[in-house]
């Protein structure tokens, strides 16, 4: 069995930093910020941010988490207590390896495009190791290119970022009117974020019936057993997707998030 649902930008949290420098749309927020997803197995948090002029965000602490920040437009700085300041641009990945605690602060420059993604460990073994920053520039990874789609892979095979919690993840090009096939493994959860474009998901095993959904909206997709999606570009548009892949249940203890 598979089960697709599609969550507008309705019913997705909001938020603002800096004044409302920086603005964000959360498909899945932080307990109490009104999105109806509230987590989905070991990703934690997703808010998508833009900034419509340079805004800042002072250093606060972490602790356990894996923290992306994914730039998809314009340049991101980072400043964190390991004693690290850098910029990335389009493309780019600051990632954070919490562990057992560090303070970051961030800068988002005018026009700047991205998103800040928590990967969920094991909370108790996290904290126990020590604090890392790594950043990777959009050279770095993998782009395949298919018949009307080009695919970059963030996480997953030959991309250069390691995890601890389990997590594939894509960002996905499709032409107008072109199709796209995404594997999902029984067992798992393939969530995917419309960045651009409209478009229509069906799935192998069941032709002729197609989801439709459209820019800004949030599916997820739950696989009880081994299944292909087929994700076409609707209308005159290209489409763009954010992809991340899951286990649909994991075996230790998530942090309590109500």
């Amino acid at each position: 069995m598979i089960q697709t649902l599609v969550y507008g930008p309705t019913m997705q949290a909001t938020g603002a930093f800096d004044g409302g420098k920086i603005t964000e749309q959360k498909p899945i927020g932080f307990p109490g910020e009104g999105s109806v997803v509230k987590r989905v197995s070991t990703l934690f948090y997703w808010a998508w941010a833009h900034a419509n002029q340079d805004g800042h965000i002072p250093l606060h602490p972490h602790q356990a988490f894996e923290i992306m920040t994914y730039i998809v437009a314009g340049k991101g700085e980072h400043g964190d207590t390991l004693g690290t300041k850098s910029i990335v641009g389009a493309g780019g990945v600051q990632l954070m390896q919490t562990g057992s605690g560090v303070s970051h602060e961030e800068r988002f420059f005018a026009n700047m495009e991205g998103f800040q993604i928590w990967f969920e460990p094991s909370v108790q073994e996290a904290v126990k190791t020590k604090p890392t920053y790594n950043q990777y520039e959009h050279e770095e990874f993998p782009i395949a290119k298919g018949e009307g789609f080009t695919k970059k892979t963030v996480m997953g095979y030959g991309s250069p970022i390691s995890i601890v919690a389990d997590a594939q993840m894509w960002d996905v090009e499709i032409e107008a009117g072109a199709t796209y096939t995404q594997a999902i493994e029984a067992g798992r959860t393939l969530t995917a974020l419309a960045i651009r474009g409209d478009g229509s998901w069906t799935y192998v095993s069941q032709p002729g019936k197609d989801t439709a959904f459209k820019h800004k909206d949030f599916i997820v997709s739950r696989a009880d057993q081994a299944e292909e999606a087929i994700i076409t570009a609707a209308g005159d548009a290209p489409l763009r997707l954010v992809l991340i892949d899951v286990p649909s249940h994991v075996d230790y203890p998530l942090y309590p998030k109500r």
